[in-house]
C-alpha cells in the first residue's frame, strides 16, 4: 500500500522569538515493510542551516536552526511510503523463553534487545503495570498471545481522552487514572512487558486516516500516533502491537522512528531564545502548538488491484 502523508505544526508565539533550534523526527523509516519514496521538509522562516542525520536507533533527525526573529513557526513534513509487511507469526516461543533468550543476548547493534530490557527516563519499572501485564503471561503462554490479550486488555480498560494528559505527565500518574493518549497507553504497556523481563519499544509514526468502507476510523489518525514493539525471540523477531486499537500492527501503520520511550522519538523537540515567548494556539499530543498529520491512500501495489477512490 502506498501512502501520500502530510504533517504540518504551527508554533505562534506572544512575544518575538530571537532564534530557534529544532529537532525533526517527521521523516518514515526504511526497511522492514516499508520502502520510503520520496520525502520533503519546509520551515517558515526559512532556516540558516537544516542537516539531516541518523540517531543510534535509526531515526532520522532533522535539526534546523531559525536565526531570523519570528513570532510563527510552522513545519510542514510531506512524504510518500509504500508499506507491505509480513503477518504475525500464528506460533511463537513461550514467553519465559524468550524472556531467558533477551538476557542472554550479548550483541549491542542498533535493534538489539538489550537496549530495550531496563527502565528509561519516560518508563521507570512500575510494580502496579508489571502485576497488570502478568495476568495475560501465563506460564508456558505463547509469547504472541499473551501479548495480544495484553493490548486488547490496555485498549479495554484505559480511556482515550486528548484533554486528560500532556507529554509531561508521569506514568504512574496516567496508569492510575486509566485514561491517556497513545503515548501513555504504550508507556503503561512497555512498562509492564519491562517488568517482566521482555525488551520492549516504542514505536512513534502514523495511522491511516480514512478506514477501508465499512470499517471503523482508528483512534489516533490525524496526528503522530504510537505503539509497541516486543522481541519475540531470534526467530520471531520483532513484532509490532497497537494498545490504543488492540491491533497486531499491518500495513495501516507507516513507522517513524523507535526507541525507549517517547523522549527518544518526539516528531519535535528544540529550544528558543526569547523573553516571555510562551506558544500558544492550542495543543496537541506531540506539541506545545498545533499539529496535525494526514495520511492519504494513494494506491496498493498489488499486481491487478487498483486505488478504488
Amino acid at each position: 500500500m502506498i501512502y501520500d502523508i502530510r504533517h504540518v505544526t504551527t508554533y505562534r508565539y506572544d512575544a518575538p522569538v530571537a532564534a530557534a533550534r529544532c529537532s525533526l523526527r517527521l521523516v518514515p523509516a526504511a526497511g522492514e515493510g516499508q520502502r520510503l519514496l520520496g520525502y520533503g521538509i519546509d520551515v517558515v522562516p526559512r532556516p540558516t542551516s537544516l542537516v539531516e542525520r541518523a540517531d543510534f536507533f535509526g531515526t532520522r533527525v532533522a535539526t534546523a536552526i531559525i536565526g531570523a526573529p519570528h513570532r510563527e513557526l510552522r513545519i510542514t513534513a510531506t512524504s510518500r511510503v509504500d508499506v507491505e509487511r509480513r503477518p504475525a507469526p500464528d506460533a511463537s516461543p513461550r514467553w519465559e523463553d524468550v524472556r531467558r533468550e533477551a538476557a542472554s543476548v550479548m550483541a549491542l547493534g542498533t535493534r538489539s534487545p538489550a537496549h530495550f530490557l531496563y527502565p528509561s527516563r519516560l518508563v521507570p519499572l512500575f510494580d502496579p503495570a508489571t502485576a497488570y501485564a502478568a495476568d495475560s503471561f501465563t506460564p508456558g503462554r505463547p509469547i504472541v498471545a499473551a501479548v495480544r490479550e495484553l493490548m486488547q486488555r490496555v485498549h479495554d480498560d484505559f480511556l482515550y481522552d486528548p484533554k486528560a494528559t500532556a507529554v509531561t505527565t508521569p506514568l504512574a500518574e496516567a496508569f492510575a487514572a486509566r485514561t491517556g493518549v497513545c503515548q501513555d497507553f504504550a508507556h503503561a504497556a512497555i512498562a509492564g512487558l519491562r517488568g517482566l523481563g521482555l525488551p520492549a519499544a516504542y514505536v512513534s509514526g502514523y495511522i491511516r486516516t480514512l478506514p477501508p468502507p465499512g470499517q471503523p476510523r482508528l483512534v489516533g489518525a490525524d496526528a503522530s500516533h504510537a505503539w509497541v514493539s516486543l522481541w519475540c525471540g531470534a526467530e520471531c523477531g520483532w513484532l509490532d502491537f497497537d494498545p490504543t486499537n488492540a491491533l497486531v500492527v499491518g500495513d495501516d501503520h507507516i513507522v517513524v522512528g523507535r526507541g525507549r520511550d517517547y523522549a527518544d522519538v518526539a516528531p519535535l523537540d528544540g529550544v528558543i531564545l526569547a523573553v516571555g515567548a510562551l506558544p500558544w494556539s492550542g495543543t496537541a499530543a506531540d506539541s506545545c502548538g498545533q499539529s496535525t498529520a494526514r495520511v492519504g491512500r494513494d494506491g496498493a501495489r498489488r499486481k491487478g488491484r487498483r486505488d478504488p477512490r
